[in-house]
């Protein structure tokens, strides 16, 4: 097994394609998350997000000699969803309580917080490739470096979807890549325009509405390793822009699976219970991200007229004021309140025709418990949900690595994404001994 690279960091400089030149490779070490004081929490980064029929996906368990006690979860969690007799057999640590670390999980803003600034940023050296969009835009794309040399082409891929202004110098990022990289996997971070010290190339970001991006990059990845089967992973804003994706692809997504992470789900839920109580807090800290990255950015709105509002943008105290100035009239919506509800991704899961694990918990202070579409997840047959008691947003601090290690969804999401991947390799088998009998 080959181990992921540790080199000294630099700043990576940017540089980006000629409109006729689609791809830039960048070869230089991606910046690790900066930790600041608490003190400071309202100034710094992110911790946020800002019909056709249903193609059953039934997956046979690999064993049957799996025990109850291994398929059975533990009273701690709920878990439900219309595959659950399909997945349950994939987990071999949902049988255990969830144990959040002393202290630290007795409040959900603590372990948010904590989570934020304490946990551990692993060193990884990626590899950045600018990617030139169909609307001419850029958008980061960080493959771990070496990869293309150490992997086989059909290694199974994993595209990771950060939260809102997340990126690959993430915490929570880099313990995925690292713990899927050491399963052999590929792994990939998609980095939404100006995310990720990425580049802004056309007066437009992003949006939960907008599934564009995601799509040249699945396309893209796709392409590049046509062997390879696909997944997905998506936290906060990132998980709702993957399960709208899934959706719209329905049963012709090239994904063979995904896991949502900490999805607000209902927007509009969500914005009610942004703007209460400490919640607020969080707000004013996404809000000086959000102007940063559009500040850094700001001359190629100079000139733009319609609706927008660029001084309203430029000094937003909240996120929603942020979306209602820009985001909502880049994305053609009437008001941001119609943005949060058509962009929801409550309303897709009815859509979803490939293996999705939803992991939430129930007293995420930015997604809201309330918001789980959980009776859509319980109808489709494709679908399972895993509610922690504790967790707070992109916090879980707990499991074997706690407080300073990976979260406790990491496991968890490896355990499925690796009996999706042995499920798909005996169905691929089975495909080909039949095509030999004629």
């Amino acid at each position: 097994m080959h181990t992921i690279e540790n080199r000294k960091r630099r700043r990576p400089a940017t540089a980006l394609s000629r409109p006729s030149d689609p791809i830039t490779y960048i070869p230089v070490p991606i910046p690790m998350a900066t930790k600041l004081s608490i003190a400071t929490l309202t100034t710094t980064k992110r911790l946020f997000f800002s019909t056709p029929p249903i193609t059953s996906f039934k997956i046979r368990p690999l064993s049957t000699t799996a025990t109850m006690s291994a398929a059975t979860p533990h009273p701690s969690l709920h878990v439900s969803g219309g595959a659950l007799d399909s997945f349950l057999p994939a987990f071999t640590t949902l049988n255990r309580p969830y144990d959040s670390y002393p202290l630290v999980g007795s409040n959900t803003h603590l372990e948010t917080i904590f989570a934020y600034f304490f946990r551990s940023t692993p060193d990884v050296r990626f590899r950045r490739q600018c990617l030139r969009t169909k609307d001419n835009g850029t958008v980061s794309i960080d493959w771990v470096a070496g990869d293309h040399r150490n992997l086989s082409p059909n290694s199974p891929t994993l595209i990771l979807l950060p939260g809102l202004t997340g990126g690959s110098g993430d915490s929570y990022v880099r313990h995925m890549v690292v713990r899927a990289r050491k399963k052999g996997w590929r792994v990939v971070v998609f980095n939404s325009r100006g995310c990720g010290h990425g580049p802004v190339t056309t007066p437009q970001f992003y949006s939960a509405s907008f599934l564009g991006d995601i799509s040249e990059v699945v396309e893209h990845v796709s392409c590049r390793y046509p062997d390879a089967n696909l997944y997905a992973a998506g936290w906060s804003l990132g998980a709702n822009i993957l399960v709208r994706y899934l959706a719209q692809e329905s049963a012709s997504c090239r994904l063979s699976g995904a896991v949502s992470l900490c999805n607000p789900f209902n927007l509009v839920v969500a914005d009610e219970d942004f703007r209460k109580g400490f919640n607020i807090v969080y707000d004013k800290s996404l809000s000086s991200s959000l102007r940063r990255i559009f500040k850094k950015h700001a001359l190629l709105f100079e000139e733009i007229g319609d609706e927008y509002n660029i001084p309203a943008a430029a000094n937003c105290k909240s996120v929603r004021e942020f979306d209602d100035a820009l985001t909502r009239v880049s994305f053609g919506f009437k008001s941001v309140d119609e943005y949060y509800s058509k962009s929801s991704s409550s309303d897709s899961i009815q859509h979803v025709c490939k293996p999705l694990l939803c992991i939430q918990a129930a007293n995420d202070p930015i997604a809201p418990a309330r918001g789980i579409p959980r009776e859509a997840i319980k109808a489709n047959s494709n679908c399972m949900l895993i509610v922690t008691p504790e967790g707070g947003h992109l916090g879980w601090v707990g499991g074997d690595e706690a407080p300073f290690g990976c979260p406790w969804t990491d496991p968890v999401v490896m355990d499925f994404l690796e009996y999706l991947e042995k499920s798909q390799s005996v169905s691929d088998l089975k495909s080909k001994e039949n095509a030999r009998t004629y």
